[in-house]
């Protein structure tokens, strides 16, 4: 909804501004490799089909582009914040008697949160890339766009290495401390 506000139809006029998840699926990044990874046990990045935006429609390109990649984790943010605010409004994880529904409320909210974050770092295809490349000048902007086609295996790079969970853990244990 952000990109056709600013300009863009794209998603819309696809059908893809819709609860109805079968819209963002995308059967190997959310079908196939989370069973892989199940059988496996290797650690597969999972994902959904992208939202297209087409740039060329947007009244400012790379500000608007940046304002819709950082959509993404706010709205993880809020709704973390929303599971967050509930939570408080039932008196504190220790007040639900069920498990199942502790679990669920607390999973969604650390879920949410680690989406947030790991959707923000600054490595293309992620969120934070393409918001990066609408805050550096077109120079460092371009210098981010080269490295895309190389941004999976970059962050696999990052995540076999360690350095992802170091980089992505304190950010998140800030983050869910001011929420619970």
């Amino acid at each position: 909804m952000g990109a056709d506000r600013l300009g863009d139809p794209t998603a819309r006029q696809l059908g893809r501004i819709t609860l109805n998840p079968m819209a963002h699926i995308d059967w190997i990044g959310t079908v196939l490799f989370p069973l892989i990874a199940m059988v496996s046990g290797f650690p597969l990045f999972e994902w959904a089909k992208p939202v297209p935006v087409d740039w060329r429609n947007l009244k400012s390109p790379r500000r608007d582009f940046a304002v819709i990649a950082a959509a993404g984790p706010i709205s993880n943010l809020l709704l973390a914040a929303l599971v967050a605010s509930v939570l408080l409004v039932l008196g504190g994880p220790n007040a639900i008697s069920s498990d199942i529904l502790r679990y669920a409320i607390v999973g969604a909210i650390v879920m949410n949160c680690l989406l947030a974050v790991f959707n923000l770092v600054p490595v293309p295809p992620l969120d934070g890339g393409n918001v990066l490349m609408g805050l550096l000048p077109p120079s460092g902007a371009a210098l981010i766009e080269r490295v895309r086609p190389y941004g999976f295996l970059l962050l696999y790079v990052l995540m076999l290495s360690g350095v992802l969970s170091a980089m992505l853990r304190p950010v998140q244990r800030f983050v869910l401390g001011w929420l619970l």
